[in-house]
């Protein structure tokens, strides 16, 4: 939250690509956010409203109120939701409301929401949490594509060994604290890490 700015930061400086995003104001800040995706354990979809338009909200930072109010989205961006959702596995759920999808298809919309916003980086919040094996891998195999696409991953996530297999690099936590961190090879060399 303080990196995407939605909290603010008592001391120190946060870099991102050597930009210190903790000093950023005004237009600098919202710029700085609309270059964030956040998504949350809730994915904060809207329920009733169908697939696509969930996905495009993921432009709302660029769109004019007037526009967003009545639904309005230029062409372009109703093909790129289609195309994102269908590299999301789930572009056959376009037309139906998200509240008739399961969990992990749920997640799948918030991600593809995500996506729509061009962000530099991408933060989800304990993703697998509830979900089947089967999904969580699927997840993870389309947050690695995200990431060889150029988009910066962060992920806060409590199955540690399913996300060792996507990340470059691991900070494991406690109260608060940082306790370890390494690349992936050390992280999964540590028998501490392996019984977690």
């Amino acid at each position: 939250r303080m990196l995407n700015r939605l909290t603010g930061s008592s001391s120190g400086q946060i870099l991102f690509q050597g930009r210190d995003v903790t000093a950023l104001r005004g237009a600098a800040r919202r710029g700085w956010q609309a270059e964030c995706a956040m998504i949350f354990q809730q994915f904060n979809l809207v329920p009733r409203m169908d697939v696509v338009s969930n996905v495009l909200h993921g432009t709302l930072n660029r769109r004019s109120t007037l526009s967003s109010i009545f639904n309005l989205y230029p062409d372009a961006d109703i093909t790129r939701a289609i195309e994102i959702l269908d590299r999301l596995g789930i572009a056959q759920h376009a037309p139906k409301r998200a509240e008739a999808l399961s969990g992990g298809q749920q997640q799948m919309v918030a991600i593809g929401r995500a996506m729509m916003s061009r962000p530099r980086l991408l933060m989800l919040d304990e993703p697998s949490l509830g979900l089947a094996p089967l999904v969580v891998k699927q997840m993870f195999e389309t947050i690695q594509q995200i990431n060889s696409l150029g988009t910066t991953v962060l992920l806060a996530e409590q199955n540690v060994l399913a996300a060792l297999k996507i990340a470059d690099r691991a900070y494991v936590m406690e109260n608060g604290h940082l306790v370890m961190e390494g690349d992936r090879e050390m992280m999964l060399g540590n028998e501490q890490v392996r019984k977690a």
